[in-house]
């Protein structure tokens, strides 16, 4: 849930309030990911040795909180030029070590801030490497599984084989060590101006901007030309010298900038020229070209990284009239679900284009089964499509959290075909039901916990409004399936617990009518949300939502955004601030 940005001006007249206001911006741009705590590093003091010295500024809370104590900084003056220069900017979401100034990033290898670093992801041997750094007497001052990182290349840079060694080099020894998952920035006061950045199972991209002609639009990628045995070697191996046509640049020797962004929110409106790192890629930028290199060849490798144009607008990525992103993306709903269709789904002809699959339709028809995996709201709307798929391709459909999968090593065979899914006028008709919504979650928002339950189609409905309720409100909620009521959850219902139904008119109808009775049995009050003019399940409501109807497999399409809605409402009722959260 972190963010990454980071910022380099290359003979492009900046002043460090400029620079400020441009990290700062591309950081407001991440907020929406969720966060406790934003850093930034810069060019430190005023003298004409500025370039030579870090300074970091870090804050517990929002970026508006960074903001002010940048500000604070009467050691920095706002007016300095630097006609070159690199930040890099953070915000953290915990996962080792409480939120705090000194667990934030960027983190530091010593009191010098000699190498700093920005970092997404997980570091999972970072015990072994603190234990391996601290009997060499590195002292470390977070509890951030982060901190080994700069202290790791500290080493490497004190421990080198030859005063020339590279920026890249070392961060190349370092990764070689890593296990996890990682995007990771490098700034550091021994390679001034120049930028560092590489990624393992984790995004990162770099958008470029210059007024003047670049010197390619394919960045072929660069591999050592010796055979790495161990990582010592790997400074000492030579790799193919940089010219116009190995690496990025503006011709002649000219002004350009470079933004680099966990997410393409963060750079879109500076520029929509971007190029998205693979696994295992090391950007550098020196001297204002930027260059792309692995460490070792594979015969899958794409021999070059092509700038490609972002086709998004920054409209996409503002709230407009909203007072919250959340509630933005809850009403353009009918316009998002038209997109997604739009040149997908012809109504005239009956037909449904994919261009992503139309090239392996063959091999998908021989599948023997199908895999989908996910994790979160990707994860339920694969539960959501599974029925359909299993109806229509008379295969098993197999629905996996992501963590899960690869925690089991699930065997998957030849025959086997896996979907992974990443994060992304009825509709208005059900948005009109707002004022409903919040006059319920008046009476609901002081509740500590809420139950939402259905089944069929609709179970994945329940299963994705209790989790937006979770995770924005701070209430337990908990996805119900209706057929297992009385296998334990039916002791959980009174008359003070709030229980929310969906209940439409589909081949689960009368078998949601008996999870009715059972919850009004035991004096329970349930919320309902049903199709208009069902008057058998609206007897036995203490309030109805009622919703249009619409073929049972797209139901979930329009019975989700009540509980959308509700847990926006909730969380402002509650004290939360909502202002970043997406849906």
């Amino acid at each position: 849930m972190a963010g990454i940005f980071a910022y380099l001006n290359y003979r492009v007249p900046r002043t460090r309030k400029e620079i400020f206001e441009t990290l700062i911006k591309g950081l407001q741009r991440l907020e929406y990911r969720g966060y406790d705590s934003a850093g930034v590093a810069i060019d430190g003091n005023n003298n004409e040795d500025k370039e030579r010295f870090i300074k970091l500024v870090k804050k517990r809370g929002k970026v508006k909180a960074l903001e002010e104590e940048l500000h604070k900084q009467d050691d920095l003056d706002a007016k300095a030029d630097f006609e070159t220069h690199f930040g890099i900017a953070h915000t953290r979401w915990a996962t080792h070590g409480v939120p705090s100034a000194i667990n934030s990033h960027p983190q530091r290898s010593d009191k010098r801030n000699e190498f700093v670093v920005i970092h997404n992801g997980i570091i999972t041997n970072y015990k072994d490497l603190r234990k391996f750094l601290e009997s060499k007497g590195y002292e470390f001052e977070s509890e951030t599984d982060t901190e080994t990182i700069p202290k790791l290349i500290k080493y490497m840079y004190d421990n080198r084989e030859s005063e020339d060694t590279s920026f890249s080099a070392l961060v190349e020894r370092v990764i070689q060590q890593l296990e996890g998952a990682f995007a990771l920035v490098f700034k550091s006061i021994h390679y001034p101006g120049e930028a560092v950045a590489t990624r393992r199972g984790s995004p990162l991209l770099i958008g470029v901007r210059s007024k003047y002609k670049l010197s390619t639009e394919q960045i072929p990628v660069l591999y050592r030309t010796c055979n790495i045995e161990n990582v010592k070697n790997i400074c000492n191996s030579r790799m193919k010298r940089l010219d116009s046509s190995t690496c990025l640049h503006a011709v002649g020797d000219k002004a350009v900038e470079f933004f680099f962004a966990s997410d393409a929110s963060a750079i879109i409106e500076h520029t929509n020229r971007v190029i998205f790192l693979e696994d295992d890629d090391i950007a550098a930028v020196t001297d204002g070209k930027l260059s792309i290199h692995r460490l070792e060849r594979s015969a899958s490798d794409d021999p070059s990284r092509a700038i490609q144009t972002l086709q998004m607008e920054l409209q996409q990525i503002m709230k407009g009239n909203f007072s919250a992103f959340m509630q933005k993306e809850i009403f353009e709903q009918p316009e998002s679900v038209v997109n997604t269709m739009r040149g997908r789904v012809n109504f005239e002809s009956s037909t449904v284009l994919l261009g992503g699959l139309k090239d392996h339709l063959k091999e998908i028809r021989r599948c023997r089964r199908l895999i989908i995996i996910g994790c979160g709201t990707s994860y339920h709307a694969a539960v959501a499509t599974r029925q359909v798929l299993e109806e229509l391709t008379e295969l098993p459909v197999m629905v996996e959290l992501a963590s899960d999968f690869l925690d089991r090593n699930t065997p998957v065979f030849r025959d086997d075909v896996c979907f992974f899914i990443s994060q992304s006028e009825m509709i208005k008709e059900v948005l009109s039901l707002d004022e409903k919504i919040h006059d319920l979650a008046l009476e609901l928002y002081k509740q500590r916990s809420l139950l939402v339950m259905g089944r069929g189609y609709n179970y994945a409905t329940c299963l994705e409004g209790a989790l937006k309720i979770k995770e924005i409100t701070y209430m337990h909620s908990e996805g119900i399936l209706a057929g297992e009521l009385k296998h334990g959850p039916l002791a959980l219902i009174d008359k003070q617990m709030p229980v929310i139904m969906v209940i439409m008119k589909d081949p689960c109808f009368t078998k949601c009518q008996n999870a009715l009775q059972q919850v009004t049995a035991r004096q329970g009050r349930p919320i309902i949300l049903c199709s208009k003019e069902d008057t058998e399940s609206s007897k036995f409501a203490y309030k109805t939502i009622e919703l249009p109807h619409t073929v049972d497999c797209l139901q979930g399409v329009l019975s989700v955004i009540p509980l959308q809605l509700l847990s926006f409402h909730l969380a402002v009722l509650r004290g939360y601030d909502v202002s970043a959260f997406y849906i």
